[in-house]
C-alpha cells in the first residue's frame, strides 16, 4: 500500500516554467514598443494636417495682410483637433508674396517624446516630427491685382 506522502515527490513538476514571466516581460516591451510607433505615426498625420491646413488657409485668404494670420490659426486649429497641444507645434511659412499663381509652402513639426506611456506620459529624448505642404494661390482668383503669372 502507498503512503499518502509519496503522491507529492517532484516526478510530475513540469521543467521550463520560469519562461513564464519572460515571456510577460517580452510581451509587454513588444506593447510598448508599438505605442510609442503609433505615437510618431499619429504625429506624422497630425502635422501633416496641421501643414496643409495651413497652406490651405493662406491661399485662400481675402488679402495678403490677413493671410499668415489665418494660415497659424488654421495650423493651430488643425493639431488641436488632434489631439495635440498647439503651443507644441511649429510652423514656417514660406510665400513670396499673394497674387495670382504665388506659391506658398508651410513646414510644420513636432516634437515626440521617445518613450510615451499611457496615463503617465511622455518621457525621454525627443525627435522632431516634420512635414510640409505645397499650394498656389488660385490664378482665377477674384480679387486680386494683377494678371496670373503661371
Amino acid at each position: 500500500m502507498r503512503r499518502w506522502r509519496d503522491h507529492f515527490d517532484d516526478r510530475g513538476q513540469m521543467a521550463g516554467i520560469e519562461a513564464v514571466p519572460f515571456g510577460f516581460l517580452i510581451f509587454v516591451a513588444g506593447a510598448l514598443l508599438l505605442a510609442n510607433a503609433w505615437a510618431v505615426v499619429d504625429a506624422k498625420l497630425a502635422v501633416t494636417a496641421a501643414a496643409r491646413e495651413a497652406a490651405r488657409a493662406y491661399v485662400e485668404a481675402d488679402d495678403g495682410a490677413h493671410a499668415e494670420i489665418t494660415a497659424v490659426d488654421a495650423g493651430r486649429s488643425a493639431i488641436s483637433g488632434h489631439g495635440r497641444d498647439p503651443d507644441d507645434l511649429t510652423l514656417l511659412l514660406h510665400a513670396e508674396g499673394f497674387w495670382r499663381c504665388a506659391p506658398v509652402t508651410v513646414e510644420a513639426g513636432l516634437s515626440v517624446p521617445s518613450i510615451n506611456l499611457p496615463f503617465i506620459g511622455g518621457f525621454g529624448r525627443t525627435f522632431e516630427v516634420r512635414a510640409s505642404h505645397h499650394e498656389v494661390v488660385d490664378p482665377y482668383r477674384s480679387g486680386l491685382d494683377g494678371p496670373a503669372r503661371c
